[in-house]
């Protein structure tokens, strides 16, 4: 039987938005965490820690996320310890997302002028106090937009967790099309959400990035947040 499309169904796609931002948030923060440790291997003066790093990025950037999402929640399926979809897609994401974010991550701390390098050699600085007081604040800034534009790339892609079963914004959008057979008007509605979303995550945190290049006429507005303050 065909359904209307009505305020109920539009409301249960709407209300799907919940699980699509707690997806992208356990992804990004899992992910951010792990591609730290993955932009300091790739960092590292071991040349063993270089090589792990780069092959778990050459991993999981040359294998499609929906490739990923199947094996991990069809994989722990196989070797008895089944997930249900939201913790396989939050696994699958959340290593997807290291790879990128280290890559990503490694090109700013390899951005950051020979001389401050060699100055903090100077000053006696071991390796991961040299990172963690001289080049990480650095490379912080300029990671900024990068790590912002992946975010937004990561929201949009929790999307495929809708093929494993996992209801957030696209699938609730098909479970309404099952029932109401107005794939525009369903589709159209979970369009314009996403752009609603990614449009608020990225305007909320970009202009951060942009306060140095505004002018130092903009660093008293940071004055509340010594963290953010110290990066200009």
């Amino acid at each position: 039987m065909i359904r209307q499309f009505t305020a109920n169904e539009a409301l249960f796609i709407i209300t799907a938005v919940r699980w699509t931002l707690l997806l992208s948030a356990v992804a990004f923060i899992g992910g951010g965490i792990g591609g730290l440790g993955v932009a300091l291997a790739r960092t590292a003066p071991a040349a063993w820690m270089r090589q792990a790093a780069a092959g778990y990025i050459q991993l999981f950037q040359g294998t499609p996320l929906l490739m990923q999402l199947f094996l991990v929640f069809f994989g722990s399926t196989v070797l008895g310890a089944g997930v249900d979809p939201l913790m396989a897609a939050a696994i699958a994401l959340t290593l997807n997302a290291a790879a990128f974010l280290g890559e990503i991550w490694r090109g700013c701390i390899q951005a950051i002028p020979a001389g401050q390098w060699e100055a903090a050699t100077a000053l006696g600085l071991r390796h991961l106090s040299r990172m963690r007081y001289v080049i990480l604040p650095q490379a912080g800034k300029i990671a900024i937009a990068p790590t912002v534009g992946f975010l937004v790339l990561l929201v949009k892609s929790t999307s495929l967790a809708s093929i494993i079963g996992f209801v957030e914004i696209t699938r609730a959008g098909q479970i309404i099309n099952n029932v109401t057979f107005r794939p525009f008007l369903v589709f159209g509605l979970v369009a314009v959400i996403y752009f609603l979303v990614t449009a608020q995550v990225g305007g909320r945190i970009t202009p951060i990035g942009s306060v140095k290049a505004a002018g130092p006429d903009h660093r008293s507005r940071l004055r509340g947040y010594p963290i953010l303050a110290s990066w200009l």
